[in-house]
């Protein structure tokens, strides 16, 4: 279910937006993101098989509920600090979950091969 979820870097049968700032790039994609986390999606994708957005309901719906978000400003950008907070955690949370995964790795490789 991956319909709608905003990416950095344009992959097969994706939708590419490009701004003319950093600035505008980085509001839209978290508007995106937000978009695509509360399923917000879900109610326009088609296909049986394998689900799709079709690109002229992503920009009726898209551009307009992103005029909505962005009129409050200040409370977008509050929004967007939380939310990349929280992506910084749970990269460091998934790192760390690696360490230990290879930790435990290599203890049971030294315990078995003595």
């Amino acid at each position: 279910m991956n319909s709608g979820k905003p990416s950095k870097e344009p992959f097969t049968n994706s939708f590419v937006i490009i701004f003319d700032s950093n600035e505008d790039c980085e509001n839209m994609y978290w508007i995106a993101y937000s978009l695509w986390k509360s399923k917000f999606w879900h109610q326009h994708l088609v296909g049986s098989v394998i689900s799709f957005l079709r690109l002229p309901d992503f920009k009726k719906e898209f551009f307009s509920k992103s005029k909505l978000l962005m009129q409050e400003h200040e409370e977008h950008l509050k929004y967007v600090a939380a939310l990349k907070l929280l992506e910084l955690k749970e990269k460091q949370f998934h790192e760390n979950m690696d360490l230990i995964n290879d930790m435990r790795r290599v203890i049971s490789h030294r315990y078995c091969n003595r």
